[in-house]
């Protein structure tokens, strides 16, 4: 059994939220490299090189890439062979997350639901665990804005409406979103679990690098499918018009009830936060 001390935990997190407020994902970057070279609208283009160089800027001055420096979010995969010393893992998280805020000089997003008061340290966290083989852990950590999860849907859908029905919904939901989640998107679909599976099927879909092919070629068409669809409608960079609205859609699927069909489109802004760590 390796034991691992909680304050390593934290630590790294701290590490990860800082380090992910101003460094842009290199896959994000060459995604949307990509995407200027092949945007047709000169808006479009004015606006994919006002993003890269806001990219360049947050990582030559350390400033953060968006002021809305987002709601934590962590996968985390813990090895069998693992012990925690110190404080419980969940309440390392959130340590982390607390330094990682405050020594980042990062907003802090996180408020009560109700009577609107900032909790002042943007926790809790919203963690996902998964138990796995050996004696490591792995960190998948993601910075969500409020923008464009606002405009993300699930929806209980029949069984019958089938991946048509799946396609329509998931385009659906990106031409009611508009330019308000920050296009060009990355775009997360869980399908199948139930309700609350299927949304986390879709968030944890966003971490798949951007670029890489499905291993499930029925996926992999869908998602060529929707990619195509996304960008006819015209949104653009930012909702000036053109090709590139989506920079990537990642689909993830589960068994569900026989008498269910559970899809959740998730979005993701273009200053897609996202890194990872193993210890």
């Amino acid at each position: 059994m390796r034991a691992i001390e909680s304050e390593e935990i934290s630590n790294a997190v701290k590490n990860l939220i800082i380090n992910s407020s101003v460094n842009l994902p290199e896959d994000t970057y060459k995604s949307l490299k990509l995407a200027l070279a092949e945007e047709i609208s000169e808006q479009g283009k004015t606006v994919l090189n006002k993003i890269l160089l806001n990219a360049e800027i947050a990582k030559t001055e350390l400033k953060p890439l968006c002021q809305d420096t987002g709601l934590a979010v962590f996968f985390v995969e813990i090895g069998k062979g693992v012990s925690i010393r110190g404080k419980n893992f969940t309440d390392a998280i959130n340590q982390g997350t607390r330094l990682g805020y405050a020594e980042g000089f990062l907003r802090k997003s996180t408020c009560d639901p109700l009577s609107r008061k900032n909790i002042g340290d943007n926790t809790p966290a919203v963690i996902h665990y998964d138990f796995t083989d050996g004696d490591k852990i792995k960190i998948m950590y993601a910075a969500k804005g409020g923008g464009s999860e606002n405009m993300s849907g699930l929806k209980m859908m029949r069984p019958s409406d089938g991946k048509d029905g799946i396609i329509d919904f998931a385009v659906e939901t990106m031409r009611s979103a508009g330019p308000n989640p920050c296009p060009p998107n990355i775009v997360g679909i869980g399908i199948g679990g139930n309700f609350e599976r299927s949304a986390v099927l879709a968030k944890k879909s966003l971490f798949r690098k951007l670029g890489e092919i499905n291993g499930d070629p029925e996926l992999a068409e869908m998602e060529k499918i929707i990619f195509e669809k996304i960008n006819n409608i015209g949104t653009g960079p930012m909702g000036f018009g053109g090709i590139c609205t989506v920079i990537g859609v990642h689909i993830t699927k589960e068994p569900c009830h026989i008498a269910s069909l559970p899809v959740a489109v998730n979005i993701e802004c273009h200053s897609h936060r996202h890194s990872e760590v193993i210890i």
